[in-house]
């Protein structure tokens, strides 16, 4: 009756944890490195989603502010002279970019060879501030895409590495039983949950944040145009 019971507690000392936190802990030494790689890449992902998510929607408001008071039929200079100093966003970064160009220039525009001059200095300097601006906002999304696309396969190597340690356990023990093979498969699986668990946030934000840059972009080029419009019309009345 003593063995019997012994027997019992023997058998239910080996009862497998399948919880998360178990399943890492009896994992194979590089299962587990596969994981915490995981896992660190998904808080990346993460800290990225959110940081762009909130940016995005900054500037876009910031952006429908500044059109307001951009077409309000205000003195552009004066609007040029209260932002200069601190321009807080791509709109105004382009804004006064073009401005300090023009007035830079705001001696000696006689000719039509100096305003053609003026007009690709200006048009050039909004181009390289649109492409300067955009790769700001654009920076660390290459990890975004990078984790989507690799996640899975490293999550898939860890569960092939635990599906084989599974195996092997089989050889060594001669048994085949679901209660030995189970705690292998599940952590092999487990690392392959990891990598999805990564893959996916990091594929669908990285499309979502690059079509709302794309928009902004877009936008941004609209107002360049309109604006290197707006000063080739002057330079045009300065010069009749």
């Amino acid at each position: 009756m003593a063995e019997n019971a012994v027997d019992v507690v023997d058998l239910g000392s080996t009862v497998p944890d399948f919880s998360l936190w178990g399943m890492f802990a009896q994992a194979d030494w590089i299962v587990q490195l596969v994981m915490l790689l995981l896992f660190g890449a998904s808080l990346g992902c993460w800290a990225i989603i959110y940081d762009k998510s909130l940016r995005v929607r900054r500037i876009t408001a910031q952006a429908d502010r500044f059109d307001a008071e951009f077409w309000s039929g205000n003195s552009l200079e004066d609007f040029y002279d209260r932002i200069k100093k601190n321009p807080d966003h791509p709109m105004a970064a382009l804004f006064v970019a073009a401005m300090r160009e023009w007035q830079r220039s705001a001696t000696g525009r006689n000719g039509s060879q100096i305003s053609m001059g003026l007009q690709d200095r200006i048009y050039r300097v909004m181009r390289v501030t649109v492409s300067r601006e955009m790769e700001r906002l654009e920076s660390y999304l290459n990890f975004l895409a990078t984790v989507g696309s690799t996640a899975p396969f490293v999550g898939l190597f860890g569960t092939v590495w635990g599906i084989m340690n599974a195996f092997e356990n089989i050889a060594m023990t001669h048994n085949s039983s679901l209660a030995v093979v189970a705690p292998g498969i599940a952590e092999a699986l487990f690392a392959t949950a990891m990598g999805l668990v990564a893959a996916i946030p990091a594929v669908v934000a990285y499309n979502k944040i690059s079509n709302d840059l794309g928009r902004y972009a877009n936008r941004l080029e609209g107002f360049a145009d309109e604006f290197g419009t707006i000063l080739s019309r002057q330079l045009d009345e300065e010069h009749h």
